[in-house]
């Protein structure tokens, strides 16, 4: 009997032990994503975690085969034996149908094809929206800064976060949070530019919007962000991809790192990408301060950090901060970064470096839990596939097409309109030649969509290229007199000239790591003979404008000196030459605004307008004063005028707030839109303080003839700044507010901080 009793109770106890370990197990969706995360991390021996910690590109040897079945090399299969963290771009040179299927099947397999049947994170970028193909291609982060407008900015990346998903992708490394001011760095228009707070509202929506206000990322409608890159990235020396970073931990810790904090505190970014660069001499790979302190300790980071490409293992061969490889691996795993990209000489090594330093594991088991807690959240455990049906009606919706063009048309800058060149009348009878290297094989057809008017006759030529455009290492063209005088000739028999002049995607691009590929500049005229273009067409006394388009700020001396109109495009979408008939023949009212400083010459670098007081002392010898256009420019086809500035009080306390407000008018016969602008200066601090700071804007449409009143709620918090002691202050004083129409165009209102 007694035995009979002990084996009732052995099988009881079996059962129920049984039945917890069910309802523990990580596959159980009832539970917690931290439970089941703390349920599956133990079961993974030492290899299968490394395996967690590692990204490989799709170009090894993932891709779809001639029946459009997925293929895998073997490199790729022996990989995928442990499971892998991710993989970077699979499908991206094939539609978004055939690559939600193979990614459908690539998942599979991944599955299938590790112990725990781990899913992948499966990875993209976003410069044009999803950098893939048969997306929807929208402009530039940059030109997106130009609309000055948030929301706008969040919807666009909406649609990139579905449009992403939809193909089979998890993760995007993207948007870019890096302040950046030099031109010279071909990545200029990756970021959102020259200016914090802008960067800071621009990053913080298009995460929100990737992310799909977060709650799109558990429901399988979008995809996770990764920031990038952290921190000063921007702001390499001579404006050279891989050069050192020096910089002040005062304008570190007050310019440069917001747009992240924001990313992570405000929009909640699923992970930040670490930067190429050093700060300082301290290579940001390998800075326990930076990416474990910074993130993790002040500002509450739960994602993961990734490596920029090979980074960690830079640390040994590049920055040589390392010993060796090993020590390399170990210095980026200290430091806080989880997952090393494509990289097959660092974390590669560390289940070797476990054996002889077992004190390793636990920042593996970090890294690894901040990994599978990505996974978790994006639901690939529960729902790893992708409904094909939903992909086909998804990706390329009219709704996203509309949207690019929508976007384009509020991010178009009105950088000079002599004589109101602008708008052209599209019902008086007129020849319009379109002219010049950055001109498209569609843009004919694209204005005379936009037009719709047989009084218009357009004609095309583009005369030349720029550059010969090989992808690594471009080379300029030599000068061909015979182009430019059919081209002069065709501007001769036509009533206006449009000059589509600039730079391209060979002439501003990433310099990467191989010496063979070229990408930043050490000029910023624009190149070959553009500028004699313009001067001879200007020369027939025709109306001539100019469309810029480009990738990095450029000194446009002789083209604003002779052009009668500039419309800036920066880089629009594939919309973008259509959006720009529009503005021409005044469809809509131009209401971009430039989001960088236009310098003169390189002689005046760095040049923001947010640059000390002090640094405004002096001009140089021989160059006219100031910038060719100010950061926040951007005329109108209406006409604003300001007036009658008001504070609510003349003073503000450290627990109180005042209300600054101003009328806006539009006194001009056409609808538009207006970005005002509000700017604060400290007038005297404790340590030498910027000439201005944007602290404020809203974008606002303006029926012909109205007035508003348009406010703001002047904040302590806006008054904040690193003090002489390194910390945070709020120092009583005089301040001065500016609210106008850019940086330099404002009216004055000044208040008090008393404590």
């Amino acid at each position: 009997m007694k035995k009979t009793l002990i084996l009732f109770l052995s099988i009881t106890l079996f059962y129920a032990c049984g039945k917890t370990a069910s309802k523990k197990g990580y596959k159980d969706a009832s539970l917690s994503i931290d439970e089941r995360v703390d349920a599956l991390l133990p079961l993974l021996s030492l290899e299968e975690k490394v395996a967690q910690m590692r990204i490989f590109h799709a170009s090894i040897g993932t891709k779809p085969d001639e029946n459009g079945n997925l293929k895998l090399s073997k490199r790729v299969i022996k990989k995928l034996k442990l499971g892998i963290a991710g993989i970077k771009n699979p499908g991206e040179h094939i539609d978004p149908v055939a690559a939600a299927k193979m990614n459908n099947e690539l998942q599979k397999y991944i599955i299938e094809n590790n112990r725990w049947g781990i899913p992948a994170l499966f990875v993209t970028e976003s410069y044009n929206g999803v950098d893939a193909e048969g997306s929807t291609v929208f402009g530039r982060p940059m030109t997106s800064a130009a609309s000055f407008n948030p929301e706008l900015v969040q919807r666009q990346w909406d649609v990139v976060g579905r449009e992403a998903r939809l193909r089979g992708m998890h993760m995007c490394h993207s948007p870019e949070a890096d302040v950046v001011r030099d031109p010279r760095f071909g990545r200029m228009s990756e970021a959102f530019g020259e200016d914090t707070y802008l960067t800071t509202q621009m990053v913080k929506n298009a995460v929100i919007g990737v992310q799909g206000n977060y709650e799109g990322l558990g429901n399988g409608t979008h995809i996770g962000a990764v920031a990038k890159h952290f921190a000063g990235y921007g702001q390499v020396l001579g404006g050279s991809n891989f050069a050192a970073i020096e910089i002040s931990e005062r304008t570190l810790i007050d310019e440069i790192y917001p747009p992240f904090e924001a990313a992570i505190k405000e929009a909640r970014t699923l992970g930040i990408m670490a930067s190429h660069g050093d700060l300082n001499g301290v290579a940001s790979h390998g800075n326990p301060e930076l990416l474990t302190g910074v993130l993790r300790n002040q500002w509450g980071f739960e994602g993961y950090v990734v490596s920029d490409s090979n980074d960690i293992a830079r640390l040994y061969y590049f920055m040589k901060v390392a010993e060796s490889p090993e020590a390399a691996a170990q210095m980026g795993l200290e430091a806080g970064i989880d997952i090393d990209l494509y990289a097959e000489d660092s974390y590669s090594y560390l289940p070797k470096m476990v054996e002889k330093n077992p004190e390793l594991m636990k920042l593996i088991d970090r890294s690894v839990r901040r990994v599978l807690r990505t996974k978790f959240i994006l639901g690939l455990f529960d729902n790893p596939y992708i409904d094909i049906e939903e992909t086909k009606k998804g990706v390329r919706a009219e709704s996203s097409l509309e949207l690019a063009k929508e976007s384009d048309l509020e991010s178009i800058i009105l950088l000079k309109n002599e004589e109101n060149t602008l708008p052209l009348n599209k019902n008086k009878k007129t020849r319009v030649a379109l002219l010049g290297p950055l001109l498209k094989k569609n843009t004919k057809e694209m204005f005379e969509s936009a037009v719709g008017n047989s009084n218009i006759k357009f004609v095309s030529e583009k005369g030349f290229n720029l550059t010969n455009e090989k992808g690594g290492a471009p080379e300029l063209l030599e000068r061909d007199p015979k182009a430019i005088a059919k081209l002069v000739n065709i501007a001769r028999s036509s009533d206006v000239v449009v000059l589509f002049l600039g730079g391209d995607k060979y002439t501003a691009k990433e310099a990467y790591f191989s010496n063979s590929t070229l990408g930043d500049r050490a000029t910023i005229d624009p190149v070959g003979p553009q500028d004699e273009l313009v001067e001879k067409i200007t020369a027939l006394g025709k109306k001539v404008i100019v469309v810029l388009k480009h990738r990095r700020t450029l000194s446009i001396n002789a083209i604003s000196k002779n052009a009668d109109a500039i419309l800036d495009t920066w880089d629009l979408s594939e919309f973008g030459d259509h959006s720009t008939a529009k503005i021409i023949f005044g469809d809509v009212s131009p209401s971009g605004k430039s989001p960088v400083t236009i310098p003169r010459s390189i002689g005046q670098l760095p040049y923001h307008y947010s640059m000390k007081e002090i640094n405004y002392k002096k001009e140089y010898l021989f160059l006219e004063k100031g910038p060719i256009y100010p950061f926040g420019h951007g005329l109108s086809y209406g006409d604003f005028e300001y007036s009658d500035i008001k504070v609510s009080s003349a003073e503000i306390t450290p627990d109180s707030e005042i209300t600054a407000s101003i009328t806006v008018t539009n006194k001009g016969n056409v609808k538009a839109k207006e970005v005002v602008q509000l700017y604060v200066k400290d007038e005297i601090g404790s340590v030498t303080r910027p000439d201005k700071e944007l602290k404020g804007f809203q974008k606002i449409e303006f029926a012909a003839g109205e007035s508003k009143t348009v406010s703001f709620t002047i904040t302590p918090k806006m008054l904040e700044f690193t003090g002489i002691s390194m910390k945070k202050v709020l120092e009583a004083g005089d301040y001065t507010l500016k609210i106008g129409t850019s940086s330099q165009k404002y009216l004055e209102a000044t208040f008090k901080l008393k404590k």
